[in-house]
């Protein structure tokens, strides 16, 4: 039995989710189950009852907006313990084209992929400007060449997960889990792909960001910060590389004047020279120390994954085996008396004995007592 969940993340949807809830697929090949997860990050809309009215199998409500990447991050919690093999994510906003769900989740049927990412084909798509389509080239080649994942589309947010590659994400940014996801993945050897999907016209602007430009500072913070969880003694021996070439011109300078000139002065280019060659040693040991770090943080991780799984199992189990449905034991209902009753050893009533040993004596026959 393969069990789907579409997650939808949702602030303030109550406008577009009927469209899509209605546009999501009730059957897909190779899909035994399919249910339906509504993430209401702290809306005032009536986005969660709304939810329910549509026949939503599950709706979680965040108490206030915590933002996208941990709405996400407890939607593939909530799916895992409601026994999800696959979870696809799509948006609340009806951007995606719910039918293509069934292209998403193929490679992960086929085991050809952990994390299935949908290409918009963002050159094709018609309520995209031109700088915008620039930018998103320039920033999936950004992220194609921190993760070396060939993924045309990487700020996509339709994507396929498996319960495994679910299990062992930990989404840790407040912003998006798009980029961090990828990243993650290649880090932890993941099987990545993109199929191209198709999507909706245009309902409403993005709520995740109000500029171009915050989006790209955003996201490129959020790029280099992964970029140096994951890979720190790179991360930091790249910088220190690059302050100790900058140290080493004015070093190259006071030589210069000391051999060739004449042989004095420009002592402050020896100062500032051996300040910079310090700094960029210094960088590199601080990214032998965050590789240690880093080292320590996998074992947290191995660790937290194994947590993860004995709450699931546990749920699992909890679920299979409701406590009002067990039969209570009779020592327990009575605190135990009963029980301890029938365990204790018998009381003997000596006058019975007597009794019992006399009458069975006068029933011997004569001639036996007379013996």
């Amino acid at each position: 039995m393969v069990k789907l969940i579409i997650q939808i993340p949702c602030f303030n949807e109550a406008g577009t989710l009927e469209a899509t809830v209605r546009d999501l697929p009730r059957r897909i090949e190779g899909i035994d189950t399919i249910e339906f997860l509504v993430i209401d990050d702290g809306s005032h809309d009536g986005t969660a009852d709304l939810a329910r009215k549509l026949g939503v199998h599950h709706v979680v409500c965040n108490t206030g907006n915590q933002g996208l990447a941990r709405s996400f991050a407890r939607g593939l919690q909530y799916a895992l313990g409601a026994g999800a093999d696959i979870i696809v994510n799509t948006d609340g906003d009806n951007q995606y084209c719910g039918h293509d769900i069934g292209k998403l989740v193929q490679p992960i049927l086929a085991g050809r992929a952990d994390i299935v990412v949908g290409d918009r084909r963002t050159s094709s798509i018609a309520h995209f400007s031109p700088a915008k389509r620039l930018l998103q080239k320039f920033g999936s080649a950004v992220v194609r060449t921190f993760s070396g994942l060939k993924i045309p589309d990487a700020v996509s947010g339709f994507r396929a997960i498996s319960r495994s590659a679910a299990m062992r994400l930990n989404i840790v940014s407040s912003f998006s889990y798009t980029i961090e996801m990828l990243i993650q993945a290649s880090n932890k050897n993941m099987a990545v792909v993109s199929v191209p999907i198709g999507t909706n016209p245009k309902t409403r602007d993005s709520r995740l960001f109000k500029s171009v430009s915050l989006f790209i500072k955003r996201s490129g913070a959020t790029t280099l910060l992964m970029y140096a969880m994951y890979q720190p003694l790179r991360a930091f021996s790249l910088i220190g590389v690059m302050i100790a070439v900058i140290g080493m011109v004015p070093i190259a300078r006071f030589l210069y004047y000391y051999l060739f000139v004449d042989g004095s002065g420009k002592v402050q280019s020896l100062v500032i020279g051996s300040a910079l060659m310090t700094a960029g040693t210094l960088t590199f040991v601080l990214g032998l120390l965050a590789d240690l770090v880093g080292r320590n943080r996998q074992l947290l991780e191995s660790t937290l994954e194994t947590v993860r799984q004995l709450e699931l199992d546990l749920t699992r189990y909890r679920n299979a085996f409701p406590i009002e449905n067990q039969p209570v034991d009779k020592e327990l209902g009575d605190g135990g008396n009963t029980k301890n009753a029938d365990d204790a050893d018998p009381v003997i009533d000596l006058q019975a004995v007597k009794q019992q040993q006399e009458t069975a004596v006068l029933r011997q026959p004569k001639d036996a007592v007379r013996q």
